[in-house]
């Protein structure tokens, strides 16, 4: 007994230290699971945070210089609508708190709301002084707020800025609740490995090795696993495998929870990509896929001993569609040009060739020279713009109505022309301008004389730009004469310039800069009232009980605005003189394009006493049909025929001609351009009923003007 005694109480001892050492290497392992739940939890919940502020802010800043790009037209040309539509859409995306757009004084332009409760106010809060003089994408944070703005620029000039501001409070209340919710399973799964550690350390100590085996195998390293994943999608690498061994635990709820994260944020990244790089309308590739691509083509034909041509193809006109259609018709334009051009590009351009839509109406096309071709890229480039052009031309249906555009394309070569994306780029812009300037609807490729010949009309554009308030614009008038008995019965206001440098300019240099530019659209009321206002003059003081009328020009953007008639009611109200004595004159072109809204806006005017004369008659392309179309009370006949109705017996027949047909509809035929005495007689005997030109009349300014009348 006592050897058995003494065996048992050894083996109680025995056993006795075993369990002691068995719960100290438990207490031990416990107390090292801790540890590691906590540096779990800690590490998890960084590795979150920072994941998910980093991937706001590279997709805040993607989104924003995407905006900026996509600004840069609509603020250049201050369109409103388009600003607040581009500031609505990101506006619209979850956890943005505001969009601003503002000047380059830091102004704001707009902030996607519908009244603009801040227009014009300078930005002033805390974070507005670092954005307005950002050069790049610019982030900041302050607070619960991500502030992340950009630039807005045209070409190398800052025009202004847009930003967008993000609450964090969003990522951060993901991040508790992903945080809370790992700690939870991970407490859950302490607390289970606690009671299965105790019952097998009650069994045998030897199992608490296990057991440490088992929590590193199945705990620690899935977690680092998952922290490995964490720091790799951190990293942009979105589409990182998570680790996967079939589990259905918490652990492996975790890993599935992670890995439906991973390809989450990796879909989300891959649309944004697309909606980054794609045009949203057409499904083109947009501004700033082209520019990637085409600095990667530079990259491969630098040596290489390859050409490349860029085609900047513009829709002339495309603002009237916009005007008179409305802007879901314009888009349906926008379509249908997108993809005849893109079927032209497929059969003509070649494998390499690439399409963009670069915003608005301005499309480029990439050519490059190679096995494709035959021949050098200059003739690829021909054949295809002289191919856009033709196909360009024909009529869209659109609302079931036939529109007549066009398009003007400008093209430039690599390495002829530039070497590099940003000039040939800008050279490309210069020559589709040129190819407006030439007329339209037409193709120029790039010169060096075009960027001297750029300069001088943006310089003559920026000089015109408030010359009517210095003074240096005014207004002269050429006598309208009654062949009947010669009587002077009115005036045609012309618009003058005298340059303090280069005297006096030429109208019909300085009036098409206006008309291109959108500076006829304020010049033309100007001009309207300043010639009201003198017609009453001179109607106060002339003789007689006939009083003398004006006749003002009306440019094709006043026509197509639809304000005309308000504009000239205003006027005629505030300068006081009789609608019977205001003569509108509208070249026949202007109305070739939409006869139906032209005709309803010069019905409106006719209705309020005003008469409406068609200018440069004959010279369009549909002559007398216009007259049974389109409301008007008199026709200028061009004067190119006058010139010659003394030797040209063809241009003196369409002149009688032209005087018969609207004296049978009841119009008023004026002859302009009248400088010989034989064509004052001949006009006469021919029952012309008006005319004007230098042998009558030279044009004069206001004062010497009222002194013809005695």
């Amino acid at each position: 007994m006592t050897v058995w005694h003494g065996l048992q109480a050894r083996f109680v001892m025995l056993m006795g230290l075993v369990m002691v050492l068995v719960l100290s290497v438990l207490a031990v392992l416990w107390h090292r699971q801790e540890r590691m739940q906590t540096q779990v939890e800690t590490t998890s919940r960084v590795a979150m945070q920072e994941m998910a502020n980093d991937t706001l802010r590279r997709n805040a800043e993607g989104v924003v210089g995407e905006l900026a790009l996509a600004m840069a037209n609509p603020l250049y040309y201050f369109d409103l609508d388009a600003i607040g539509r581009l500031g609505q859409t990101t506006l619209r995306q979850p956890g943005t708190r505001y969009v601003k757009v503002f000047d380059a004084q830091g102004r704001v332009v707009h902030d996607g709301s519908e009244d603009i409760p801040e227009y014009g106010q300078m930005m002033d809060d805390p974070m507005a002084y670092e954005a307005i003089g950002a050069r790049g994408v610019h982030t900041q944070m302050s607070g619960d707020t991500m502030d992340v703005s950009a630039p807005i620029t045209i070409g190398s000039q800052r025009i202004g800025g847009v930003r967008a501001g993000y609450d964090l409070n969003v990522v951060r209340q993901h991040q508790e609740r992903a945080s809370a919710g790992l700690r939870n399973q991970l407490q859950a799964l302490g607390q289970q490995h606690l009671l299965w550690i105790g019952l097998l350390g009650a069994v045998l100590a030897a199992l608490g090795v296990t057991m440490a085996w088992l929590i590193q195998r199945s705990l620690v390293r899935p977690i680092r696993q998952l922290a490995d994943a964490a720091r790799a999608i951190e990293a942009g690498h979105f589409d990182t495998p998570m680790p996967a061994d079939g589990r259905r635990d918490e652990i492996g709820d975790l890993m599935h929870a992670f890995s439906r994260m991973g390809a989450s944020v990796a879909r989300h990244d891959r649309e944004i990509r697309r909606m980054a790089y794609t045009d949203a309308l057409t499904g083109l590739h947009n501004r700033l896929a082209f520019r990637e691509a085409l600095d990667q083509r530079l990259l491969t034909l630098h040596g290489a001993g390859r050409q490349l041509a860029l085609l900047f193809a513009d829709i002339d006109d495309f603002k009237r569609v916009n005007d008179t259609l409305g802007h879901e018709a314009g888009d349906d334009v926008l379509v249908q040009f997108a993809n005849r051009i893109q079927d032209l590009v497929q059969r003509l351009g070649g494998d390499a060739a690439l399409l963009a839509r670069f915003g608005g109406d301005e499309f480029v096309i990439l050519v490059e020279s190679g096995a494709a071709y035959g021949d050098e890229i200059r003739s690829a480039a021909t054949r295809l713009a002289d191919a856009l052009v033709e196909e360009l031309g024909q009529p869209i249906t659109v609302e079931g109505r036939q529109v007549f555009l066009g398009t003007s394309v400008g093209i430039t070569l690599f390495p002829e022309d530039a070497s590099g994306a940003t000039a040939l780029m800008k050279n490309g812009d210069i020559a589709m301008y040129q190819a407006k300037v030439a007329g339209k609807n037409c193709y120029r490729f790039y010169s060096r004389a075009m960027d001297q010949a750029v300069e001088r009309r943006v310089h003559l554009e920026q000089e015109l730009r408030g010359a009517w308030e210095r003074g240096e614009l005014s207004l002269a008038y050429q006598p309208v004469f009654r062949l009947a008995d010669g009587a002077m019965i009115g005036a045609e206001a012309l618009l003058r310039w005298r340059h303090p440098k280069h005297g006096l300019v030429a109208p019909s240099v300085f009036i098409e800069v206006a008309e291109e530019s959108g500076l006829i659209e304020a010049l033309g009321p100007q001009v309207l009232r300043a010639a009201c206002r003198d017609a009453v003059r001179w109607n106060a003081r002339a003789p007689g009980d006939q009083p003398l009328f004006v006749s003002v020009n009306v440019s094709p953007r006043q026509l197509r605005s639809g304000d005309l008639p308000r504009v000239v009611a205003a006027t005629l109200a505030e300068s006081g003189l009789s609608p019977k004595q205001l003569h509108l004159e509208l070249t026949e072109t202007a109305v070739i394009g939409d006869e139906i809204h032209a005709g309803n806006l010069l019905s409106r005017l006719r209705e309020t006493g005003v008469k409406v004369w068609l200018d440069d008659f004959g010279t369009g392309f549909s002559g007398l049909s216009h007259l049974r179309r389109v409301p008007v009370d008199g026709v200028k006949i061009d004067r190119s025929f006058i010139a010659d109705i003394l030797r040209d017996p063809d241009d003196l027949a369409l002149t009688t001609a032209i005087i018969a047909m609207a004296h049978s509809l009841g119009i008023i035929v004026v002859a302009e351009g009248v400088e010989k005495e034989g064509q004052y007689a001949l006009l006469r005997e021919r029952g012309c009923d008006l005319a004007q030109g230098y042998w009558i009349g030279h044009p004069v300014a206001i004062d010497e003007f009222m002194s013809l009348l005695g």
